[in-house]
């Protein structure tokens, strides 16, 4: 029966603990500063002060496409690639290693479902490994 009395005594003091832990957690949380109103908005900073002398100049988005470079396989290259992207994309690349390019066209092909055919990835793979790795680039 002693034994009981202790282990008793024991689970209410452990008890008693977690009480006070979970009391003291909670008053923490309570000091805090939160505003639940702002969360998960933009604060969008103030318009600049704008003087009457201010001018402002906007050109033109260009809506054309780039150039690719001339040469065997443009045609394809700027056929089948624009199915999908703006040859932009190719402009736009850093040089590129051959066997990247490689990739890049098998990935447009057996990832995202370009429907090139085999005879025409060979002429687009070679057309951008001629004119778009760091060696060919202009």
């Amino acid at each position: 029966m002693r034994l009981g009395k202790r282990y008793f005594a024991l689970l209410l003091g452990g008890s008693l603990v977690l009480v006070l832990v979970a009391g003291l957690l909670l008053a923490q949380m309570g000091q805090g500063s939160y505003a639940p109103g702002t969360l998960g908005h933009l604060q969008q900073t103030p318009p600049v002060a704008l003087g009457d002398d201010s001018v402002y100049q906007v050109s033109a988005y260009p809506l054309y496409p780039p150039e690719l470079a001339e040469g065997e396989g443009r045609a394809e290259t700027e056929g089948f690639c624009s199915l999908c992207h703006s040859t932009r994309y190719i402009t736009t690349q850093p040089p590129l290693p051959a066997a990247t390019w490689e990739a890049e066209v098998t990935k447009m092909r057996k990832t995202f479902g370009a429907p090139i055919p085999d005879t025409s990835a060979v002429v687009i793979i070679k057309y951008l490994q001629a004119h778009y790795t760091l060696d060919t680039r202009k």
